[in-house]
């Protein structure tokens, strides 16, 4: 952490705390949504658009899993900031599929999606500072 630390930081850095609290959180809603949205009746027509659905969600939790060790296991910002693009892009497809099937689902994303923008502009801040 002391590399991050010697960073310059933007204006609306968060304190530290505030990221295993809330990551917590958002990842106990990500996975209720993910439930509800597995449990959705689909009917047979539409299970190629239930896999696709899937398959956004899996690929944006992958990104979100991939982020930290690129962004403080290799210190390489540009490329954080690449993944949380890609990230959010999938994210937000994922959400769009989902409320298809469930809007429970797609609406317990949304502060994901939220905290996910703000990490974007955060990390896009830090690579623009440094």
């Amino acid at each position: 952490m002391e590399w991050y630390h010697s960073l310059n930081q933007p204006a609306l850095h968060p304190p530290d705390w505030v990221f295993a609290p809330v990551w917590s959180f958002l990842y106990i809603l990500m996975f209720v949504s993910l439930f509800l949205f597995l449990e959705a009746e689909t009917p047979p027509e539409n299970e190629g658009g239930k896999a696709a659905a899937l398959a956004l969600f899996i690929i944006q939790l992958l990104l979100n899993l991939s982020w930290s060790p690129v962004f403080f296991g290799l210190k390489n910002i540009e490329a954080a900031l690449i993944i949380l693009l890609l990230l959010w892009l999938f994210m937000t497809a994922a959400i769009i599929m989902f409320f298809r099937y469930s809007k429970a689902a797609a609406f317990l994303l949304v502060p994901y999606f939220l905290w996910t923008s703000f990490a974007l502009y955060l990390n896009y801040q830090i690579f623009r500072l440094n």
